[in-house]
């Protein structure tokens, strides 16, 4: 494979499931035409990022992943012979799930990822946590690629970008909803950088409470051998405006880049991270909040 085409659905939803499934449907026939290989939605599509105080509520707009609305877009991704990664608010016990399923151009369900980081100190303490980090082989039309997820808040610990590296992770696509500024944008930079993988960042347009666009595909190549400086790993900034955008990986070079760079996982000394793996939290970061 040598490019990898990424569609960023950055949309501003409609104010019912119906009207969000529908145009989501339509979205995903845009990117197809526009030559995507994989779409991407932003965080908790089915719901437009919406968790009610009331837990019967919540739990009323909550979508099983063997619902129509899930199973639809798995329907879509084999008509399309495109991937499809949605992203809905998942039925679960105790409380609902902030989930991403990714079906590949047959329509099977490869990789399904529940946000671990749960922005607990938020409206998200009402949500259960996933279990962990996973990846999966995504057969597309040009080849295999292996694929992580992150979900928003995820993105703030380099944990989750590293333990997705180390299952061999090329691209992770990163479904959210928040403002995408400097400080944000910049630790995706630093999660592609460190690790050598692209990350392909989908979010909600301006006119989204909370959120100004800005998706982005960071392509995780810093160096190239004919260039005398480092360059800049973002190949897309969606700006705010509402649209389909497309990024155009160039898996290839990645993958030349991550057999011969210095970064990953070839010179980590983990017998000397004990402390990573503690539980224990001190001063000054103690919070009430946090989940037991």
């Amino acid at each position: 494979m040598e490019m990898l085409n990424i569609a960023l659905l950055q949309l501003l939803p409609k104010n019912t499931l119906e009207e969000r499934w529908q145009q989501g449907i339509e979205a995903c026939r845009r990117a197809k035409e526009m030559g995507a290989d994989i779409a991407l939605f932003p965080e908790m599509w089915s719901s437009g990022y919406h968790i009610p105080k009331d837990i019967s509520l919540l739990k009323s707009l909550a979508q099983g992943a063997q619902s129509p609305f899930v199973q639809s877009f798995g329907e879509l991704a084999r008509e399309l012979e495109m991937a499809i990664a949605v992203t809905f608010l998942e039925a679960w016990e105790p409380l609902p799930r902030n989930t991403m399923v990714l079906f590949d151009r047959h329509g099977l369900p490869v990789l399904t990822y529940a946000k671990v980081h749960t922005c607990d100190f938020g409206e998200e303490c009402r949500l259960t946590p996933g279990e962990g980090f996973f990846t999966a082989e995504l057969d597309t039309a040009k080849g295999s690629v292996t694929v992580g997820a992150m979900i928003c808040y995820d993105r703030e610990f380099p944990e989750s970008a590293r333990l997705l590296m180390l299952q061999g992770a090329e691209v992770v696509l990163v479904p959210n909803a928040c403002p995408m500024e400097l400080n944000r944008l910049s630790q995706l930079r630093g999660r592609a950088y460190e690790n050598m993988v692209a990350i392909a960042t989908c979010n909600y347009p301006q006119g989204q409470p909370d959120c100004n666009g800005h998706s982005t595909v960071f392509d995780g190549v810093a160096y190239l051998p004919e260039e005398e400086a480092s360059r800049d790993t973002c190949i897309l900034d969606a700006g705010a405006q509402p649209g389909i955008y497309l990024a155009k990986l160039n898996l290839k070079q990645l993958r030349k880049y991550r057999r011969e760079e210095v970064h990953g996982n070839a010179y980590r000394r983990p017998e000397k991270y004990h402390a990573l793996v503690s539980q224990e939290v001190q001063e000054p970061f103690i919070r009430p909040d946090k989940r037991k």
